[in-house]
C-alpha cells in the first residue's frame, strides 16, 4: 500500500490500500462544511419526506379523483405506474450529471421541489387525464427521482464507513412523510374540497423539499472520515462490525465497469421483482380491503401502519445488516451482512402476500393489520439494502450512477406492480394476484443467494502465509 502526502498547506492526504483504492483522509466534516455531517443525514431525510406522498398516499385519493374528474380506476393505477416509471428513469442520468458536476445537489433539489408542486397542481386542475399523465406522471415523477437520487447519494458519501443504517434512515423518510396524507386523502378528501387540499399540500411539500435541499453540500471525492483509518481493522466495535461482513469495495468502479459485471444485473432483476411486489401492495391494499368488507377507517389504518412500518424497515434493516448474529458475541460474532439480510427480507415480503390474502378472505381485521405491517416492513427494507450494497460492491465515487442503473429496474416494476397488477387482478382476481406476488418474493430470495461483490476473492481461496512475521524474524 502507498501513502501520498501533500504540502503542509493541504490539510489532507491520500492513502491507497492493497487493492488500489484511494482514500482521502485527514479532513473532518467540520473542516469541509463548518458543521457536523449529521446534517447530511437529517436534511436528506426531510427531503425524502417531501416526495413520499405521491407514491404511498396517491391511491388513497382514487375514489375522489375518479368522482371529481370522471377518470376510470384504471387511469388512476396507470398514473401511479407512470409516476414510478419516470421517478426511476431519471436516477441514472441524474447520477451522471451529479458526479460530473453539471448538476449541483442544490439545483437538483430545487428542480425536484418544482416537480412536486406541478404534480399536485395537475391533479387539481387537469382538464383531461392526459394533462395529469404529463404533470403528475412525468413532471412529478422526474422531480421525485431527482430528490431521491440526490438524498441517497448525499448520505452515502458522507457516511462511507457505516452507510447501512444511515442510508436506511434517510430512505425511511420516503415512507414516513406520506402517513398524514394517507389519512387526509382517505377520510377528508372529497369532490368539494379536493382542489384546495391538493394545492395546499403541493405548496407545503414544495417548500419542505426546497428548504432541505438549499443546505446540501457534497464531500470531496474519495473522502473518508478523519477518525477512521481505512487501512486498519482495529476500529471501535460499531465500525468494526459494519466493515467485517460489509467491507468497502475493492476499488471504485465506473458505471461502464460496473455494467460489465453480472452481479449488477442480478441486483437489477432482484430489485425489479421485490419492488414490483411492494408497489403492488401499495396500489391494491386499499381497494382489496374495501372489497373484503373492511371499513374505510380500518383500511386507512392498515395502509398507514404499512407505511409507518415500511419507513421503520428502511432504518432497522440497514442497522441490522451490520449486527453480529448473536449480541452476546458482539466482539467475535460474524455480522449478518447485507446479502443475508436481503435474503431474509425477500422471504418475509413473499410470505406476507399470502398472509394479506388469507386475512382478507377470512375477514380477520387484526391479522390483516399484522400482515399489512409485515408486508410494509419487507417492502421498505429492500431499497436501502440495495443502495448500500451497490456502494459496498462498486464504491462511493460513482454510486449515484451505479445505483441509478440498479434502481432503473423500477422503470419496469412500477408498471408491473401498479398498471399490470390491475390487469392481473381483473383476469385472476385478488387471489391469483397475491399468490403470484408471494411466489415472486420467494423466488427473489433464491436469486439473492448468488449476489457477491465483484473482484473480492472468496475466503476459502485465500492461502495463509506459511512464514508469518514474528519475533524470530525481527
Amino acid at each position: 500500500m502507498r501513502t501520498t502526502d501533500y504540502s503542509t498547506s493541504v490539510p489532507y492526504r491520500e492513502v491507497t490500500d492493497r487493492n488500489g483504492r484511494v482514500y482521502r483522509v485527514g479532513e473532518s466534516d467540520i473542516d469541509i462544511m463548518g458543521r457536523g455531517r449529521t446534517w447530511m443525514a437529517v436534511l436528506p431525510w426531510v427531503g425524502m419526506m417531501g416526495i413520499s406522498s405521491a407514491e404511498y398516499a396517491f391511491t388513497s385519493a382514487e375514489d375522489t379523483l375518479h368522482e371529481a374528474h370522471l377518470w376510470s380506476s384504471g387511469h388512476v393505477f396507470w398514473l401511479m405506474g407512470v409516476w414510478v416509471f419516470f421517478q426511476a428513469a431519471v436516477a441514472f442520468p441524474a447520477g451522471r450529471l451529479r458526479e460530473s458536476g453539471r448538476l449541483p445537489a442544490r439545483t437538483a433539489m430545487l428542480l425536484g421541489a418544482a416537480g412536486t408542486l406541478l404534480g399536485y397542481l395537475s391533479l387539481a386542475y387537469a382538464p383531461h387525464v392526459a394533462v395529469a399523465y404529463l404533470g403528475f406522471g412525468m413532471c412529478s415523477g422526474i422531480g421525485a427521482g431527482l430528490v431521491y437520487a440526490t438524498c441517497l447519494n448525499m448520505v452515502g458519501t458522507w457516511y462511507p464507513e457505516r452507510k447501512g443504517g444511515k442510508t436506511g434512515f434517510v430512505d425511511g423518510g420516503f415512507a414516513y412523510g406520506s402517513v398524514p396524507f394517507v389519512f387526509l386523502f382517505t377520510s377528508c378528501l372529497d369532490p368539494g374540497n379536493y382542489r384546495a387540499v391538493l394545492v395546499t399540500a403541493g405548496i407545503g411539500l414544495c417548500l419542505v423539499v426546497a428548504s432541505a435541499g438549499w443546505f446540501f453540500q457534497d464531500p470531496p471525492k474519495n473522502w473518508w472520515p478523519a477518525h477512521v483509518d481505512p487501512l486498519m481493522v482495529t476500529h471501535g466495535p460499531k465500525i468494526r462490525r459494519a466493515l467485517e461482513k460489509n467491507p468497502p469495495a475493492v476499488r471504485q468502479y465506473t458505471p461502464k465497469e460496473a455494467a460489465r459485471t453480472p452481479v449488477l444485473w442480478m441486483m437489477w432483476f432482484c430489485l425489479l421483482c421485490t419492488a414490483a411486489i411492494d408497489i403492488f401492495g401499495i396500489a391494491f391494499q386499499v381497494p382489496f380491503g374495501k372489497d373484503m368488507g373492511f371499513a374505510g377507517g380500518i383500511v386507512a389504518t392498515a395502509m398507514s401502519l404499512k407505511v409507518i412500518v415500511d419507513g421503520t424497515g428502511h432504518g432497522v434493516i440497514g442497522w441490522m445488516s451490520g449486527l453480529p448474529r448473536s449480541r452476546t458475541r458482539s466482539r467475535g460474532g460474524a455480522p449478518v451482512g447485507r446479502r443475508n439480510t436481503l435474503i431474509i427480507v425477500c422471504v418475509v415480503l413473499g410470505a406476507a402476500q399470502f398472509g394479506v390474502l388469507v386475512s382478507g378472505q377470512a375477514g380477520s381485521m387484526p391479522f390483516f393489520l399484522l400482515c399489512s405491517m409485515v408486508s410494509g416492513f419487507g417492502g421498505g427494507a429492500i431499497f436501502p439494502l440495495f443502495a448500500a450494497m451497490t456502494a459496498d460492491y462498486f464504491g462511493e465515487n460513482n454510486n449515484a450512477s451505479n445505483y441509478g442503473m440498479v434502481y432503473s429496474s423500477k422503470l419496469v416494476s412500477g408498471l408491473v406492480g401498479s398498471g399490470l397488477g390491475a390487469v392481473v387482478v381483473d383476469a385472476w382476481d385478488y387471489h391469483g394476484a397475491f399468490v403470484l406476488a408471494g411466489c415472486v418474493g420467494l423466488a427473489s430470495a433464491v436469486l439473492a443467494l448468488f449476489l457477491k461483490a465483484p473482484g473480492r476473492p472468496k475466503a476459502r481461496r485465500i492461502v495463509p502465509n506459511p512464514h508469518p512475521l514474528g519475533e524470530e524474524m525481527a
